[in-house]
C-alpha cells in the first residue's frame, strides 16, 4: 500500500519550521548554548525490566530517539550518543525517529556514526514527524545503507533464542498513518512496540504488548528543575507520558526517552540528552528499577 505522506503538515507548520530554523539554527547559537553550560554529554539511562512471560535469556536493548541532525543540534552530541549506543553492546538496537530537522540531507552528517552501532539481533527504526516533513524516501535509503531497517506498520521476529519476541513498528501518529493491526499481524507472543511518540498507543489501544519505546516529547526540552516540562509537542498523550517509565496495566511498560538532539531551539534545560539501555529479563515479576 502506498501511503500519502505527510499528514497534518500545513503551510503554517512549514512557515514556522523554516522561520525557527532561520532564527535559531545559526551555528553561533549552538556554540553559545554550550558556553552557557547547556548539557552536551549524553546520559545513559540504565533500566531493568523483569517480565513473567519472558522465558528467553536476558535481552539487552539500546534505544535512542530524536537525533535531529541539522542546524539546531551540535554534531558532537549525536556522535557521542552513537558511541554510547555502541558501547552498550546491546543485542538489539532501536531508533525512534526524528533523525533530521528541516532537510533530509542532514542524515549524511550522522549515517557513518549510526552505521558503527551494530547489534547481533539487528537494528530497527521508525520515522518521526520531522522525517516525514522532508524527503523521507532519501532518509530510508540512507538508513538502510547504515544497516538500519525501517519498520513502517510491520514487524520482524527475532532469531533464536529470542524467537518468541517480535519488534513491531508503528508509523508516526502525527504525520504518518499508524496501523496497529498491520504492525501486530502475526506477532503472537512477546511484542516490543517501536514508535515515535506516545500517541502511537492510540493505534494499538486495547492490544497486548510487553514493552513500548518512544521519544518525541524531549521531556519538554526546556523544563523546570523538577523535570516538569514548560512546553510539550503536539499529541494527546505527550503531556501524560512525557519522560521516564510508565506502567500501563498488566505487564505493559512504556519507555519515553528525552531524546538526543534539539528541535526548533538549540538548547536544553533540565532535560538532558539521553539514550536508554534496557535489560529485558524473564526471572520473574518485579518492578522496573534503575541499575
Amino acid at each position: 500500500m502506498t501511503l500519502r505522506r505527510p499528514r497534518n503538515y500545513s503551510q503554517l507548520t512549514h512557515f514556522k519550521e523554516r522561520s525557527f530554523g532561520w532564527v535559531f539554527g545559526r551555528p553561533w547559537l549552538v556554540r553559545m548554548g554550550q558556553w552557557l553550560g547547556m548539557p552536551s554529554e549524553v546520559q545513559v539511562q540504565q533500566l531493568v525490566f523483569d517480565h513473567t512471560r519472558c522465558a528467553h535469556p536476558e535481552l539487552r536493548i539500546a534505544f535512542a530517539s530524536d537525533l535531529h541532525a541539522g542546524p539546531t543540534t551540535h554534531p558532537a552530541i549525536i556522535e557521542h550518543a552513537c558511541r554510547e549506543m555502541a558501547a552498550t553492546k546491546a543485542d538489539l538496537v532501536l531508533w525512534g525517529g526524528d533523525f533530521v530537522s528541516l532537510d533530509a540531507r542532514h542524515i549524511d552528517q550522522i549515517v557513518e556514526h549510526m552505521a558503527a552501532v551494530r547489534a547481533p539481533l539487528g537494528c530497527y527504526a521508525v520515522l518521526g514527524n520531522h522525517d516525514l516533513w522532508v524527503d523521507h524516501r532519501y532518509l530510508e535509503s540512507r538508513l538502510e545503507h547504515a544497516g538500519v531497517q525501517v519498520l513502517t506498520n510491520r514487524n520482524v521476529r527475532l532469531p533464536a533464542p529470542f524467537d518468541a519476541i517480535w519488534v513491531c513498528g508503528l508509523d508516526d501518529a502525527e504525520s504518518g498513518h499508524p496501523d496497529g493491526q498491520a504492525a501486530l499481524a502475526g506477532a503472537d507472543e512477546i511484542r516490543i512496540i517501536l514508535m515515535h511518540g506516545p500517541d502511537g498507543l492510540l493505534a494499538i489501544e486495547g492490544e497486548r504488548f510487553e514493552a513500548a519505546f518512544c521519544g518525541h516529547t524531549h521531556g519538554g526540552q526546556i523544563a523546570l528543575p523538577n523535570g516538569t516540562a514548560i512546553v510539550l509537542p503536539d499529541g494527546r498523550l505527550s503531556r501524560r507520558y512525557s519522560r521516564g517509565v510508565y506502567h500501563l496495566g498488566g505487564e505493559r511498560r512504556l519507555f519515553v526517552s528525552l531524546g538526543v538532539g534539539n528541535s526548533t531551539v538549540p538548547m536544553r534545560l533540565f532535560a538532558p540528552p539521553e539514550i536508554i539501555h534496557c535489560r529485558l529479563t524473564g526471572r520473574g515479576s518485579s518492578p522496573i528499577a534503575a541499575s
